[in-house]
């Protein structure tokens, strides 16, 4: 008996929530209308409008995106080809149909585009949960916002949506709704609609899919990249069968094909096209990256660039793309050994920056080979440990803003429980310049110890490193002996900074993007964060010439064109970098396995050097030599700025004070007060052998 009036008690209550969040949705409508009331009747013409003036046409088509090189020739198209695949609402197996229903919107055929009693669960379920675990739109809600609206978040954006899902329902029947929507819906990597992602992923006709593959496939929608086939598998498949379990319970699906679909194997066949990924792939997440910026969800985002018909502008050069990879291509050729996909076991990465502007003008994510769409691109999405091309980012440029110079005197000397040096030689009392030229380990864990490692890494941290964590607040990471490490991307960005006395620039490739009309609605405006002493980047770089000159980088010198760069190679000789610049390019390049292992001969000074200086040289044989500006000139150029400061000082106040100078020790420090560093104490000490990098 107290049972049962426990459980009336619970009803009732959950009766009078209801029923008091109708009322206060009422009461905010109605005072909406009250408030608003000729927004409100403009907003609901707006959207009758809409619908009066649809077609089906609207529903059946797709702009191509075009993407341009910085010559404005054509790079790449991004191309849903939408038309090819559209079909009739008779040709739509009903298995497709009562999937989406099932599962986007039980109450379709009941509705009449706006589901009330959905939005009041799904405010139900944010009330409880504190999160929307259920959604309140309907299919023709969804098709409405996809197909007409804007993608901002606003009170009349979602009205207008609510009245144009309800006109468009009137003027098309259930059967063309579900027909517009099912040919329109995302399926990740380029695939609109059910059939053409049949083709995409298992190159059958949708008619010729089983019940598990169905179900796959309908999974994809709710979030296309976190459901990505070709990325997440497993996660699509969990989804897949939450959505098994649902259609089995609504009693869509029969038991025994409820337990066959849970048990069958997704086997996918994915057409075999050869493209210009790793460009592609990078030029893609930087477009991405902007339209998230511009209001747009990133499932938008990544929707919008196969179907809005934008003009994405780059900063990628054609031929320093082709050169870069073919130099990457040529010194990795002899080795030939592919992994089950395939796929070169040896890989290698490089990135390319032009020092005028800090743009992106050339990417390589791997060998040259047929690959199944985008794929991996090494050089920005693969994280690996830097070695000694970390030393001048987080010990030595620092400490030059500190009082150190090129010629301090410091001790290469063998430590209990330090590093060891690449060949085991110890020199005692060198310079500065003569540690970094040879790639002394046991310097730089002195003097990163000295500096901190809260000081030497929040340096990589306000130059935007994404994968700096605590565990890495230890003097290891003087070595690059980083968790999850760096990119080449980030590397090669942070060697722009010193060439560009200390001014970092987020790297990035996107320098415009039109509209379906041409209409510019981004245009890329580069702004400059001080990071490094502009006195001390000039002496760093003064200083990385010489490794060029006589030190581990040598082999990589140019003939006729001035250069500075440093090596990298890490524990057990798993990776090789090589990172130098010119006046006119920064160049990044790593070489190693995906999957981190041995390998006898690798270097910073032999593969990734070899790659470096071909492609270095090609492309500078028609470039004029530039100088670096000297140490000893900065000082001739800072102190001349200095005395017609002063001057002008004396002019103005007719006194010879000359207020408050800038002294060399300024450092850029404006991003400091930005920068969280984590505690120090709780990070991890490490063992000597895993200290151990070259």
């Amino acid at each position: 008996m107290r049972k049962r009036r426990v459980l009336k008690t619970i009803i009732l209550s959950f009766i009078i929530i209801v029923l008091v969040a109708i009322l206060a949705a009422l009461v905010i409508v109605l005072s909406f209308i009250s408030k608003h009331g000729d927004t409100w009747k403009s907003l609901k013409n707006s959207a009758l409008s809409i619908a009066e003036n649809s077609t089906r046409e609207d529903f059946c088509t797709a702009l191509t995106s075009t993407v341009y090189y910085n010559d404005d020739t054509v790079l790449t198209s991004l191309k849903a080809e939408k038309d090819v695949y559209y079909l009739d609402y008779d040709k739509i197996p009903k298995l497709v149909i009562d999937t989406f229903v099932s599962v986007e919107d039980k109450r379709f055929y009941e509705h009449k585009g706006v589901d009330y009693i959905a939005i009041v669960r799904a405010a139900w379920s944010l009330y409880t949960n504190k999160e929307i675990t259920q959604g309140g739109s309907t299919i023709t809600q969804q098709l409405s916002r996809n197909t007409y609206l804007s993608h901002e978040v606003s009170w009349d954006r979602k009205i207008t949506e609510l009245f144009l899902a309800r006109a468009l329902e009137t003027k098309y029947s259930k059967e063309d709704i579900l027909e517009f929507y099912i040919n329109n819906v995302y399926f990740a990597n380029g695939n609109y609609g059910i059939q053409s992602a049949a083709m995409g992923y298992f190159q059958k006709d949708v008619s010729e899919l089983s019940l598990a593959e169905v179900v796959f496939l309908c999974a994809i929608p709710n979030n296309p990249e976190k459901y990505d086939p070709l990325v997440n598998t497993a996660a699509v498949i969990s989804r897949r069968n939450q959505m098994l379990d649902t259609m089995y319970e609504l009693g869509v699906i029969k038991k025994e094909e409820y337990k066959e679909a849970l048990v069958e194997k997704i086997n996918l066949n994915i057409s075999k096209t050869e493209k210009s990924n790793f460009v592609e792939t990078y030029i893609f997440e930087c477009a991405v990256d902007i339209l998230e910026s511009k209001g747009y969800t990133r499932r938008e985002a990544l929707a919008g660039l196969y179907t809005n018909g934008y003009g994405i502008y780059t900063s990628i050069d054609k031929s320093l793309q082709k050169e870069l990879q073919m130099s990457l291509d040529a010194n990795l050729a002899i080795y030939t050994e592919v992994n089950e996909e395939g796929i070169y076991e040896l890989q290698g990465a490089a990135v390319t920056i032009d020092n005028a502007n800090g743009m992106v003008v050339a990417i390589v994510g791997g060998r040259s080979q047929a690959m199944e769409g985008y794929t991996l691109n090494r050089a920005f999405q693969s994280f690996r440990q830097p070695g000694s091309a970390i030393k001048p980012l987080v010990t030595y440029t620092p400490l030059l803003a500190e009082g150190y110079t090129a010629d301090t005197i410091v001790m290469d000397e063998k430590r209990e429980g330090g590093p060891v040096n690449s060949n085991n030689r110890y020199s005692g009392p060198i310079t500065v310049r003569e540690a970094v030229a040879h790639s002394k380990n046991t310097v730089a864990w002195s003097l990163f110890e000295e500096l901190t490692a809260a000081e030497g890494l929040s340096y990589l941290l306000a130059m935007n490193f994404e994968k700096i964590v605590a565990e890495d607040y230890v003097p290891a990471a003087s070595l690059g002996g980083l968790t999850y490490g760096t990119s080449v991307l980030e590397m090669t960005a942070a060697y722009a900074t010193i060439e560009n006395e200390g001014r970092y620039r987020n790297p990035g490739c996107i320098t415009k993007i039109t509209d379906s009309d041409g209409k510019v609605i981004f245009e890329a405006s580069q702004t400059e964060k001080e990071i490094y002493s502009p006195y001390a980047s000039v002496v760093m770089t003064d200083i990385l010439t010489s490794v060029m000159e006589y030190g581990t980088g040598k082999s990589a010198t140019l003939d006729g064109i001035t250069c500075a760069g440093k090596t990298g190679t890490t524990d057990k000789n798993k990776d090789g970098w090589f990172i130098g610049y010119t006046a006119y390019y920064t160049t990044g390049v790593w070489v190693g396995y995906d999957m981190p292992r041995e390998m006898e001969d690798l270097y910073g000074y032999t593969y990734p050097s070899r790659i470096w200086k071909a492609y270095m040289q090609e492309i500078h044989s028609d470039l004029e030599d530039i100088r670096f500006t000297t140490p000893a000139e900065y000082l001739a150029i800072w102190e001349e700025k200095q005395r017609e400061e002063a001057d002008k000082s004396k002019n103005e106040t007719g006194t010879d004070s000359p207020g408050e100078t800038e002294t060399l020790k300024d450092a850029g420090t404006d991003w400091e007060d930005d920068i969280t560093i984590p505690d120090e104490s709780s990070s991890q000490t490490f063992s000597n052998e895993s200290d151990i990098i070259n």
